[in-house]
């Protein structure tokens, strides 16, 4: 199966558990360096490169040489705080479109006719508890992160009977170095541990978890 991001802290923790419990898995990434000494060290015998969001062109073809894969999970995404919406700059607020939305709908569409001719398969994206439960100064990230939401609901409208699988994780914030460096000060007692929302990727990926299709699933912090 293919992780998007794959390189990212997140990204490192999926495709580490998923090699961990046998499953073939195919790393994507932006930087060939970064991809490639993953791939080295948790023995993959595949990767690809390419850019995600902006138009890329990079990634049907990159798809094109990882393929056959029954599976895409996707793990890029980024989060901006920045000012009220009136005040938002809107180049800002469609940079972070691209990275949270784009992104996903570039690789849900480049996958699809991979997944399609293997009589179907699953799809798993990266959601955020602040879609479901806004706070102030992150209008941006919220909305995009909604739009993701629909797009998950959308392709499970269109393809749940074609035999392909959607859903989301949907995470609170989450416990990475950088999210450390830029909140240095912060309570991080209900921050989501990255092993514990590979976790469910590996299930949502996995053949026990067949039934569930289109859903939004939460990865909280223990209250």
């Amino acid at each position: 199966m293919v992780v998007a991001g794959a390189t990212g802290a997140l990204g490192r923790a999926v495709t580490s558990e998923l090699v961990t419990h046998g499953f073939e898995v195919l790393p994507l990434g932006r930087r060939e360096e970064a991809v490639s000494a993953l791939a080295r060290e948790l023995g993959c015998a595949r990767w690809a490169v390419a850019e995600l969001g902006n138009g890329s062109t990079q990634l049907e073809g990159a798809l094109a040489r990882l393929a056959p894969f029954d599976a895409v999970v996707d793990v890029v995404g980024g989060f901006t705080a920045g000012p009220l919406l009136h005040e938002t700059d809107a180049a800002d607020f469609r940079a972070l479109f691209e990275l949270n939305f784009f992104s996903a709908y570039e690789l849900a569409r480049a996958a699809l006719p991979h997944l399609l001719a293997r009589g179907g398969g699953a799809l798993v994206f990266t959601g955020a508890r602040a879609a479901l439960e806004p706070f102030a100064g992150a209008s941006a990230y919220v909305i995009s992160k909604a739009a993701l939401h629909a797009l998950v609901r959308a392709l499970d409208a269109d393809y749940r009977r074609r035999g392909v699988r959607a859903n989301a994780i949907v995470p609170g914030v989450i416990d990475t170095p950088a999210n450390r460096r830029a909140n240095p000060d912060a309570d991080r007692s209900d921050w989501v541990d990255p092993r514990d929302i590979a976790r469910v990727v590996r299930f949502l990926v996995s053949d026990d978890s067949t039934p569930i299709a289109g859903q939004l699933v939460p990865v909280w912090a223990p209250a």
